[in-house]
């Protein structure tokens, strides 16, 4: 009830907020380097990562610095690894689905989501949400044969200084409940997993933009998302 008589108190004054923080906030690329590959040795393991432009390694150079890179190697180090991004800046759950479902049908034991945060810039509503999880999830299940899905939960946006208040807070409140919708929808399925990074908030651990992991965050959270896995697919020991 307070996030939706904030949206309606505030809504003109928000906008104007979040018209000025994209205005001078600069746009930062996706990292360069390879999206797809195959390494290490040991068990075979498919990895696919898909969403945002975290997910796409904005905010580092390289793949290698990104969550791609960082989790990949870290993987590789006990199964041989066939991996494939599919991220792009910008896109809410809806893009997510729709980039799916045009992709063509591939084989991965594993999927590691990061979505979300464009949903709450683009205030995506709570059922519209959790029916296009559950779409994007089936998919991934049916035509992907994923065993096991990784969900990145939000980060917490009520601190990104960068942002002034109140947005700040409204954006802070909407991400904290759709990580309560993410726990709830990992709750009802044994093959979904939620994941939360908890990253320092310092500034050696956020890209220049203010918003999107430096090397050291995506190192954090690619480490977090391999030990998950690991969890799940470390094949037993004679």
């Amino acid at each position: 009830m307070k996030y939706h008589l904030a949206t309606l108190g505030l809504f003109p004054f928000l906008i104007a907020q979040a018209r000025y923080v994209k205005r001078i906030t600069p746009v930062l690329p996706e990292a360069e380097g390879a999206r797809s590959g195959a390494v290490g040795s040991g068990s075979k393991l498919g990895v696919f990562i898909i969403g945002d432009s975290a997910a796409a390694g904005v905010g580092v150079a390289t793949q290698q610095e990104a969550l791609s890179g960082q989790l990949i190697a870290k993987l590789g180090v006990e199964f041989h690894v066939s991996w494939k991004l599919n991220a792009t800046t910008g896109h809410t759950v809806k893009d997510v689905l729709a980039s799916l479902k045009a992709a063509p049908s591939e084989s991965f034991e594993v999927a590691v989501v990061s979505v979300g945060v464009n949903d709450v810039s683009g205030r995506t509503g709570s059922k519209q949400w959790i029916a296009q999880l559950l779409e994007m999830i089936h998919l991934l299940k049916s035509k992907f044969g994923v065993q096991h899905i990784i969900l990145t939960g939000l980060p917490p946006m009520h601190l990104f200084q960068v942002l002034p208040q109140p947005l700040r807070w409204y954006v802070g409140f909407r991400a904290k409940q759709l990580n309560e919708m993410l726990r709830a929808l990992v709750d009802i399925d044994a093959q979904c997993e939620l994941i939360e990074p908890d990253f320092p908030f310092e500034s050696h651990f956020l890209a220049t933009d203010g918003f999107h992991p430096a090397a050291p965050a995506y190192s954090l959270w690619g480490q977090l998302a391999a030990a998950t896995i690991k969890r799940r697919f470390q094949p037993e020991r004679s």
